[in-house]
């Protein structure tokens, strides 16, 4: 049985997904991929938060479902509500809480979920078709 996504309710009534980031960064190069499922393009690895599921936890968790790299204490960098960013099952508001992600292992990524995983510089990043909301991600961090 698959797990439930965690889903609330904003203020006005809008349904929101809860969503977690994993910035990886080795050697000033940053692990993105490319996602093999809606919404397409470059990303940081992602995902949404089970039910009754701690940040934490899950950030680990997409890092390993993901990418097959070990996650050692994820540091929290922000939290923050976004009502533009839409997901594959339809809901445009995801609270999100991105990490910064001390990972170790050799990088496996998901057939199913990733058609591509590489690092790259800043520069490179600044090049790719990256998805909407980490072109907001990386430009609030300064990494673009």
């Amino acid at each position: 049985m698959a797990a439930t996504v965690k889903e609330t309710r904003t203020s006005s009534g809008s349904l929101m997904h809860h969503s977690v980031g994993a910035i990886i960064e080795r050697d000033g190069k940053y692990l993105l991929i490319e996602r093999a499922q809606p919404p397409f393009g470059f990303a940081s690895v992602a995902g949404h938060l089970n039910e009754c599921e701690d940040p934490h936890v899950a950030v680990v968790r997409e890092v390993r479902e993901e990418v097959g790299l070990v996650v050692s204490a994820p540091q929290l960098i922000l939290t923050e509500l976004i009502d533009w960013n839409w997901c594959r099952r339809g809901v445009t508001t995801h609270h999100w809480h991105l990490f910064n992600c001390p990972a170790a292992g050799q990088v496996a990524p998901s057939a199913v979920e990733v058609r591509s995983a590489d690092w790259y510089t800043r520069q490179q990043i600044a090049d790719l078709n990256l998805e909407d909301v980490w072109t907001y991600w990386f430009r609030r961090l300064g990494i673009l």
